[in-house]
């Protein structure tokens, strides 16, 4: 059965159709040639390179993935996102060809080896060579067509790659389904949220995209004007709608998968949800997905998103009705904690359909009197909710996602209104909505609305995926009325928790008026609050994981900030541990909402001065919990932290003598390295002269880099200056991640020396990695956990030198139930298969002596017998199946 929708399109859209099946499109001979990829299943994937000039002198770079049989089969172009190019989609196209697709991807003008001025998916530019493509595509042997020159084809892609689908299924009607992701359907509502003009994020898209003369002249001169004035104007409006897909909204009818980011303040979930609520006005399946992450970090759930993608296609090009393409509403929620160092899990909450952001809304009284609040001269100092260009795994929404506040609001500078503590469990699904009377002393007034999410006492304040509503109020002078809706969110407010409605003058993301100016505001009606997915939702799909929020970048400058504001009441110092480091007695932390399982329990270990410390651990072991201890993200249910003898509390004292660096740091690409140190250094609120910024560079040996911009660096240049920012102040304890993480050897080289010479200098490090083999050859000493407990700790010669191992040699590797009964024998504690045999460790009362015969008994291979000398196999020893 054929499942696409009737192509009727084709007879409003015919002449444009003939138009770009008659566009010259010519492959550039000797442009590249078949290769097949190896892979661990059949069939081999086979990727063709080709140069396509689509015109005017535009050069398109393109690979085309196909694999299996010389059957006709579907076609899909992937796109990739702003800044990238065709590279970063390979491995999604080869499972795509691999699973029966012919799999085009192209890097887009401006990008990769593509030339061409860029033109933000210019009709005329970017949509159209997407037209050329399928043209492409059309005369491929191994394309199923629907028609003369009309393949059957479906597109996919995230961010700018995402709007080039939307687009591209509303300019030509040949587009059959599309799957975009994290992207917008009016990018001047993006960039120009209310009239205020969104100018960090403006400017990363600029640098990105190498500079403001690598795109179209009118966007250049747009972007300047804009820029220089700090507000946007109609023309430019103009020029950004149409280049949006909401300008073709009324004719993109095929069926399309919306993937959406919670963590995003360049494309909230707002933007998906009037793309969802159009394309299903014109009758086709919408599937709308929220995940975790975005572009302000998280986890954007790859695998399940390209997996869920995939069925998408399957049912909707292959015509597979057994595919199974999910709910038509799913929502990532972190529902307590994993087996993996006690990290959220990411469950999906699912609805039969799509509820949009004000379903079943729940009215919540707010209280506080009329307020007035300065816009101070130059908008400056400004509040602080999302930055820009904190990605990979973490950031400021990260943090707040973890109930960490990170956000900043200047007394005098803002309205706040209050509810009472919520009697139950409240879970907010979509934007609520206010209504407040806005008086200013100037003509407009620009403000910034969020809702806070207030711990009992006010100690603990989270703005939910770090997100603010900017509004511009004209006639403000007067006095006038406005509803405002807040960013739409999916976030659980604990029963005895308050929500907070502030309305700031000022956001560091944004441009605010230079002038002066004073605003008063009012109440005229409560919160409305969406609740739909309450607790009502079923759980779907596999869970995810993803590690817990770094502090990374300026996210730990801005909870420095605020927890240095709001210490809490900690037991004195002990002077007899001054000169240590780091000592741990009994510590323990239960899981979330649970009296009898442990994420670490009862851990007890000391630190001295100039020791490199392993932390190992398999996972789950506890490793990471203990480090957000140690840093005061989170309290110990038991037990006690003391660095130099303090107590470790959030905002301790004591903190500003600790550096950390965890996997996923972020900078802002388009600033040198130099500047982006300086940016996070002002951030902490310390004097310039404490930051020992030349010292923390010649450790970190990053030389003249640091004066080019953080996007031309390479993943080791970023490490390094990830461990700069960390021994900004040279913190007298460091403590480490996973810091070779996605480093090749050489980096990982000088990863281990800067370790090591950081401790030779009389301070102390402690380095959490799976790297056994560097933890070997940089550290002094180690502590091996396992489920939250401790198994060993010493000096790493002690350790992988403890003589109650043997390894055991055998020519052909050992089967588990062989070592079962190797480990049931008198005088063995355990047995484990490592590569060349086993690792027995043997109890007080066992020898090797009386080991050997008992091995022959059993008819192991036995070739050698002798001491175990690595720490792999000392750390498989004391973990066992743990590993």
């Amino acid at each position: 059965m054929d499942l696409r929708l009737p192509r009727v399109r084709g007879l409003l859209r015919g002449p444009r159709r003939m138009l770009a099946a008659a566009a010259a499109v010519v492959v550039l001979a000797g442009a590249g040639t078949w290769t097949a990829v190896a892979g661990d299943d059949p069939p081999p994937v086979h990727r063709a390179d080709r140069v396509v000039e689509v015109g005017d002198g535009v050069r398109l770079d393109t690979s085309y993935f196909t694999a299996g049989s010389d059957g006709r089969r579907p076609a899909v172009l992937l796109a990739h996102g702003f800044g990238g190019s065709k590279a970063d989609l390979r491995a999604q196209a080869e499972r795509l060809a691999r699973d029966g697709y012919a799999v085009l991807t192209w890097s887009a003008r401006g990008f990769g080896r593509s030339t061409g001025a860029i033109g933000l998916n210019a009709p005329d530019g970017e949509v159209a060579d997407v037209s050329r493509l399928i043209d492409w595509l059309a005369g491929r042997p191994e394309v199923r067509l629907d028609g003369d020159g009309d393949p059957r084809v479906g597109i996919a892609g995230g961010s700018y790659g995402g709007s080039v689908a939307l687009l591209a299924a509303g300019h030509d009607d040949r587009v059959d389904a599309i799957a975009p992701a994290v992207t917008y359907w009016n990018l001047a509502d993006a960039l120009f949220p209310n009239g205020v003009f969104k100018k960090l994020w403006a400017g990363i898209f600029v640098n990105l995209g190498g500079g403001c003369e690598k795109f179209e002249p009118a966007l250049c001169r747009m972007y300047q004007r804009v820029a220089e004035k700090g507000t946007p104007d109609a023309e430019a409006v103009r020029l950004l709608q149409e280049r949006s897909p909401q300008a073709v909204g009324d004719r993109i009818d095929v069926p399309t998968l919306l993937t959406q980011g919670q963590t995003d303040s360049l494309f909230p979930l707002g933007q998906a949800d009037a793309a969802a609520r159009a394309i299903r006005a014109n009758g086709a399946p919408v599937d709308v997905d929220w995940v975790s992450g975005g572009h302000d970090g998280g986890d954007l759930e790859t695998g399940r998103v390209e997996a869920r993608t995939g069925a998408w296609f399957d049912r909707y090009l292959k015509g597979d009705e057994s595919a199974g393409t999910g709910p038509a509403f799913r929502v990532s929620r972190t529902v307590g904690t994993g087996s993996g160092d006690g990290e959220p899990r990411l469950e999906g909450v699912s609805a039969d359909s799509y509820p949009g952001l004000g379903g079943d809304p729940r009215a919540i009284e707010l209280r506080g009197r009329e307020q007035t609040f300065e816009n101070p001269a130059g908008a400056a100092p400004p509040a602080v909710s999302a930055l820009p260009g904190i990605g990979g795994s973490g950031g400021l929404s990260q943090l707040s996602s973890l109930g960490v506040g990170v956000s900043l609001d200047f007394p005098g500078q803002f309205a706040a209104f209050e509810s009472a503590p919520v009697s139950e469990d409240l879970q907010i699904t979509g934007a609520p909505t206010a209504t407040v009377r806005v008086q200013s002393t100037t003509d407009d007034a620009v403000l910034f609305a969020k809702v806070y999410d207030v711990g009992p006492g006010g100690a603990q304040q989270v703005l939910p995926a770090q997100l603010v509503t900017p509004l511009r109020v004209e006639g403000a002078k007067a006095g006038k009325d406005v509803t405002v809706t807040l960013p739409a969110v999916d976030h659980e407010v604990e029963r005895g928790h308050r929500l907070r409605l502030v309305l700031a003058s000022t956001d560091l993301g944004y441009a605010s008026p230079a002038a002066p100016a004073t605003y008063t505001v009012s109440l005229k009606g409560g919160l409305a609050v969406p609740t739909a997915l309450g607790d009502t939702g079923a759980t779907a799909g596999l869970p995810a994981w993803v590690w817990w929020a770094p502090l990374a970048g300026a996210a730990v400058a801005a909870a420095l900030l605020l927890t240095a504001r709001r210490r809490t009441s900690a037991p004195p110092p002990d002077p007899a541990l001054a000169g240590v480091p780091l000592q741990i007695a009994g510590l323990t932390k239960r899981y979330a909402k649970s009296a009898d399982r442990y994420a670490v329990r009862d851990l007890s270990f000391r630190v001295e001065k100039g020791q490199v410390l392993g932390l190992l651990g398999p996972n789950g072991a506890g490793k990471t919990t203990t480090l957000r201890m140690l840093m005061g993200l989170i309290s110990p249910d038991g037990g006690d932290i003391r660095v130099f003898g303090h107590a470790i509390a959030p905002g301790a004292p004591v903190l500003s003598r600790v550096g950390a660096f965890v996997e996923g740091a972020g900078f802002l690409p388009h600033l040198s390295g130099r500047e982006n140190l300086e940016l996070y250094w002002r951030a902490t609120g310390r004097p310039a002269e404490d930051a020992h910024l030349d010292e923390a560079l010649e450790i970190a040996g990053l030389g003249d880099a640091l004066a080019r911009a953080v996007r031309t660096y390479s993943q080791g240049m970023r490490q390094r200056l990830a461990i700069a920012q960390a021994m900004l102040g040279l913190p007298d304890l460091l403590i480490l991640d996973e810091p070779t993480n996605g480093l090749d050897p050489p980096q990982i080289r000088e990863m281990r020396e800067v370790m090591i010479r950081y401790a030779a200098a009389g301070c102390t490090v402690i380095v959490s990695s799976h790297l056994l083999s560097e933890v070997e050859q940089s550290c002094t000493h180690l502590v091996v956990m396992d489920h939250g407990r401790l198994v060993q700790a010493g000096p790493v010669g002690e350790i992988v030198g403890s003589g109650d191992t043997l390894l055991v040699g055998t020519p052909t590797r050992v089967d588990a139930p062989l070592a079962e009964k190797v480990a049931a024998l008198p005088g063995v504690a355990s047995a484990a298969v490592t590569d060349g045999g086993l690792l027995v460790r043997l109890e007080s009362t066992g020898t090797a002596r009386d080991l050997i015969p008992e091995l022959v008994r059993l008819d192991v291979p036995v070739e050698s017998v002798g001491p175990h000398r690595r720490l792999e196999d000392a750390f498989l020893t004391l973990i066992g199946d743990s590993a």
